[in-house]
């Protein structure tokens, strides 16, 4: 006698649960896709509804509207920035070393045109400043204010001295891949070298050597 489950032993709730799970990620996965092309404004819930093929009562049951799917898919992009993160840093010893790496990774991969029109252009302006900030204090600022953290722990400095110098890095970090996407390789060869030795100015003057 087969040992294996028909479908139909699955239990009806566990069935719907998995459904409902794959149709979220669905949803998320052909939503990236257009706001990565198209952007937030010219995305319609209809252009959503014909890419996934599911119904409108399907999207309002996993997301409020466009703007919550919108939060969704930039949670998705921010983890695999992080998971970009944390393998530049991985194998790197040094604070100082783990930073920089850490900080490349970021801007290379935000700098691309999906990633960028999705945090960095519509991100702002679709969140607002506070909840795009949260967003991205809930994923690479976290990393980032670590690393600081234990570089500048000899200094002994106050908590809030050393959330206003991560602050600082990363605000440089973020304007410097908005700069890379306004400087492309093709037309300005040495923009990505001019971008390292800005951000080694930046962190030399709000972290000790």
């Amino acid at each position: 006698m087969s040992t294996r489950k028909s479908i139909s032993s699955v239990p009806a709730g566990n069935r719907r649960l998995e459904q409902g799970a794959q149709s979220r990620t669905r949803l998320i996965a052909a939503a990236r896709a257009l706001f990565e092309q198209d952007g937030y404004a010219a995305t319609s819930t209809e252009a959503l509804l014909v890419a996934t093929g599911l119904t409108r009562g399907a999207l309002y049951h996993h997301f409020r509207d466009k703007k919550d799917l919108f939060v969704a898919v930039c949670e998705a992009v921010h983890a695999e920035l992080s998971a970009a993160i944390d393998g530049a840093t991985d194998g790197q010893a040094d604070p100082a070393d783990q930073l920089m790496a850490g900080a490349l990774a970021w801007i290379d991969a935000v700098s691309q045109p999906g990633p960028r029109q999705v945090l960095l252009i519509d991100g702002p302006s679709v969140l607002g400043a506070q909840a795009w900030a949260e967003l991205d204090g809930r994923h690479g600022y976290q990393q980032l204010h670590a690393v600081v953290a234990e570089i500048l722990a000899p200094a002994g400095l106050l908590a809030l001295e050393v959330d206003a110098c991560a602050s600082g890095v990363n605000g440089a970090i973020n304007e410097l891949a908005r700069w890379l996407a306004r400087h492309p390789a093709d037309v300005h060869p040495g923009a990505r070298d001019a971008a390292i030795a800005a951000l080694r100015r930046v962190c030399a003057s709000v972290l000790p050597p």
